[in-house]
């Protein structure tokens, strides 16, 4: 993606939060690239098509620093492959609820970096991400915070 296509996402990701949870992810400073800001945060970002197996489309450099993952691998991975596999069907589940419903607060689950590293993210956000018609065009996830666990 382009930075065009970047900024663009990033605003049906960032108005697809606030319409569903009523709130604002992070205060924006007008006229400044949502790029930028949301690499500052310190929050991880992150968010996948629509595909059967859906692919990652985003992930801001918090995202990609846990993942231990460079751009341009990240958004080829299918978004399963984040989790661990005896953690992949309670994300299935999961994901299929926020499908139906728009939106989940506070999950938690474990997750593992592309060298196998593990760690659980906390008071993870999912929401359905929407273009301006409405229409379902992915889901994102953004949390404040992860713990390291060991092997």
């Amino acid at each position: 993606m382009n930075e065009e296509l970047i900024e663009l996402h990033l605003a049906r990701v960032l108005n697809s939060y606030r319409k569903w949870t009523g709130e604002e992810l992070l205060e924006l400073i007008v006229g400044e690239s949502l790029a930028e800001q949301l690499n500052r945060t310190g929050r991880v970002l992150l968010s996948h098509g629509t595909e059967t197996d859906p692919i990652l489309n985003y992930g801001n450099e918090t995202a990609l620093a846990l993942w231990e993952m460079a751009w341009d691998d990240f958004v080829r991975m299918p978004s399963r492959l984040t989790a661990e596999p005896m953690e992949r069907e309670e994300r299935k589940k999961l994901l299929g609820e926020v499908k139906a419903k728009g939106y989940s607060k506070s999950y938690t689950g474990v997750r593992v970096s592309r060298t196998g590293r593990r760690f659980q993210i906390e008071n993870a956000a999912i929401w359905n991400v929407e273009d301006e018609k409405g229409r379902m065009i992915g889901q994102a996830a953004s949390f404040p915070s992860w713990t390291e666990l060991k092997s």
